[in-house]
């Protein structure tokens, strides 16, 4: 039965017997009861449509800052959304998507083709690391020399390797996670001394703000670190995760290399 397009709930409000938890699956891994309202999503046309249009607002910062549009990745965020969400992106030719919580993840990662990649970029509590580690691909989200140091470990004793980004505060806005600009270089030594751990760069998000100035200096700011923890360190760090559907033109200027678009694809998120 093709769902797309039409009302549904998340398939696994009421999980079928195939879905319940097998030997040996950790508890967090297995499907559970979790309602989200009733919903429209986007038909392929429609979503095939709103992605052309992200990806000509990408081309186009591009092209005013004199880079090159295939330096920027687009990621489509599916958070609160139903794992059609996901199987949208991956039909237009998307290989990731960006979650915020772990359970959301775990409970659609199963549904989806193997090579999709999964990325945290929602804040990480240190007790979810572990599962974190099994859910995604990439953590965007690290914050905290502490988390980093618990991730490497548990990603050594799983055997596993993990590409992270540290975030970083740059907008100093305290409703915002993220370590202070000051703080990064201690967080950045911290991760590389894990193993575990690929640190790919930074990411960031700017305060909600009427003015595009603040936007503007956030990921300037970003950048202005990064270059200077890059210098500090001897390490490449390629990655610059700034700017989402409202300021990804401003984050394009400043040299993000990775936009974390949700509503301007897949429509007003849901409330539980």
């Amino acid at each position: 039965m093709n769902l797309i397009g039409t009302a549904f709930k998340c398939r696994f409000a009421n999980p079928p017997p195939d879905l319940r938890r097998r030997p040996g699956e950790p508890r967090w891994l297995t499907p559970r009861l979790f309602s989200l309202p009733l919903l429209r999503m986007v038909t392929s046309d429609q979503f095939k449509a709103r992605c052309e249009g992200v990806l000509a607002r990408i081309q186009a910062a591009c092209a005013r800052a004199g880079r090159d549009p295939a330096s920027v990745r687009l990621l489509p965020v599916t958070k609160t959304h139903p794992v059609e969400a996901a199987l949208l992106a991956y039909g237009f030719g998307l290989r990731a998507v960006g979650e915020n919580r772990v359970q959301e993840a775990a409970q659609k990662r199963p549904s989806t083709p193997a090579d999709l990649r999964w990325e945290l970029i929602g804040h990480l509590q240190s007790n979810k690391a572990k599962q974190a580690l099994q859910a995604f691909d990439v953590i965007q989200s690290v914050d905290s020399p502490e988390l980093a140091t618990r991730l490497g470990r548990l990603a050594g004793e799983m055997g596993l390797r993990r590409e992270v980004l540290l975030q970083v505060n740059s907008g100093e806005d305290p409703a915002k996670f993220g370590c202070d600009l000051a703080e990064a270089p201690r967080l950045l030594e911290a991760a590389l001394a894990q193993s575990a751990l690929v640190v790919k760069g930074l990411m960031a998000i700017a305060p909600l703000s009427d003015d595009p100035g603040v936007a503007d200096r956030t990921f300037a700011e970003l950048r202005l670190c990064r270059d200077a923890l890059a210098a500090r360190f001897g390490v490449a760090l390629p990655e610059l995760s700034m700017g989402m559907s409202g300021d990804l033109e401003s984050a394009v200027a400043a040299g993000s290399t990775c936009v974390r678009v949700g509503s301007a694809l897949f429509g007003s998120r849901p409330t539980a």
